[in-house]
């Protein structure tokens, strides 16, 4: 910790810009205040108030540098990841800020966080006492090398980095670093249970013919927005991994629900031409896991279209696993019943599911704004036709998030 002058600086500007303050910066000159150091934290509890809210609760948390808690777990994600692993002993393979670390270090007796980078070696032996975190050992060293010297462990958490020498973001896994591909048959004779953290951008089926002995996949989002695909992998397995898509929500978290690919592929589901009161989309979570026939075979809807991921039924389904929206109004892609149905509108928010154009070139061929409290869904039915559908963005409370995916 900086020195009081500095704690003092941070407590009195923690609500203030961190970009005026840094034009500031001369008028701190030849004062006991470390500047960078300050912005530093104040940026960093910002940040960390929405992230990780308990953190907040104790002053005395040091905050690293930006790239670094913006690529760490958020709160949310980091608990999730504790109610999967247990046991006596913990090792961390890729520390960071540690909030992962400090979250599942409380399901085992002994921990051990690893990182390579100095810096955060020595913010995580500030914090982890403020913590609670007082047994945990905290190890200077490169994931690979220390993995060669360690003793076995009940668990080993990794999530590698997703950053290129460059600085661009990488999403493949033999592209991060560590490279796990070159690596999982070492972290397996190392223990019985590994926890991998990878790129929500990741192709989930390649990654399951990459990766050996996984047990369970998980697809986390949070406020429905994919964050996190994690593997679990259990020295031995040999059987179909099970999927868990899960929606983190500060409101009311929905259920979770597991599947496997199998069971998926071998669904058998009627689709439809006929857009009924409600239109229903699946969270995040189950549409990258590719739960795409399972809503329409575990819910009285039926899907428009394979490709298009939209369902509709009759009576309101409360209960199901997305955004529901009420249908106002649709028409066919007929360029004068689209005149006449959008007649007054020239703002909406649109959204594309499984449509030849893009959103840019909807909104270009429509002549309408963003804005307003219009929403549009435009998608393709079970017999091929192409269609516009108004909905009503109060029904569930939230608006279709623009898509240039068709």
């Amino acid at each position: 910790m900086r020195n009081e002058a500095t704690r003092k600086f941070v407590i009195d500007h923690r609500f203030d810009d961190v970009r005026k303050l840094a034009l500031q910066a001369t008028a701190f000159s030849g004062s006991d205040i470390d500047l960078p150091w300050a912005l530093t934290q104040i940026e960093g509890r910002r940040l960390a108030e929405k992230k990780i809210p308990s953190w907040l609760e104790s002053g005395e948390i040091v905050y690293p540098p930006h790239l670094a808690l913006e690529q760490c777990s958020s709160e949310a994600t980091a608990r999730y990841k504790a109610g999967l692993l247990s046991g006596i002993s913990f090792v961390d393979l890729t520390g960071g800020f540690g909030v992962d670390f400090a979250f599942i270090s409380g399901k085992f007796r002994e921990s051990h966080y690893v990182e390579k980078q100095k810096e955060l070696c020595e913010i995580a032996a500030m914090n982890f006492p403020v913590l609670g975190l007082t047994s945990a050992r905290i190890i200077h060293a490169d994931a690979t090398g220390y993995l060669k010297e360690m003793p076995p462990a009940d668990a080993i958490f990794i999530d590698p980095g997703r950053r290129s020498s460059a600085g661009k973001k990488v999403f493949r896994i033999e592209d991060a670093e560590p490279d796990l591909l070159k690596l999982q048959d070492s972290l397996l004779e190392k223990t019985g249970t590994v926890l991998i953290k990878l790129s929500p951008m990741l192709d989930i089926t390649l990654a399951l013919k990459q990766l050996k002995s996984i047990s369970e996949v998980h697809v986390v989002s949070l406020e429905n927005e994919c964050k996190e695909l994690l593997f679990l992998l259990k020295s031995g397995c040999a059987s179909e991994p099970l999927i868990t898509c899960v929606n983190l929500n500060n409101k009311n978290n929905q259920p979770a629900i597991s599947f496997l690919q199998s069971q998926e592929k071998a669904r058998h589901i009627d689709y439809t031409s006929e857009i009924e009161q409600y239109i229903y989309e699946p969270n995040a979570s189950l549409l990258k896991a590719g739960f795409h026939k399972g809503p329409a075979d575990l819910y009285p809807i039926r899907k428009f279209h394979p490709d298009s991921h939209l369902y509709t039924s009759g009576q309101l389904i409360s209960d199901f696993p997305g955004r529901i929206f009420r249908t106002e109004a649709h028409t066919s892609f007929n360029k004068k019943e689209l005149k006449n149905f959008l007649c007054g509108t020239d703002k909406a928010s649109l959204a594309i599911r499984n449509f030849p154009l893009s959103v840019a070139e909807l909104r270009k061929r429509l002549k309408i704004k963003e804005g307003g409290e219009t929403c549009i869904f435009a998608t393709t039915l079970a017999n091929g036709k192409h269609v516009v559908i108004k909905v009503n963005r109060h029904c569930e409370g939230d608006s279709p998030k623009q898509s240039g995916k068709s």
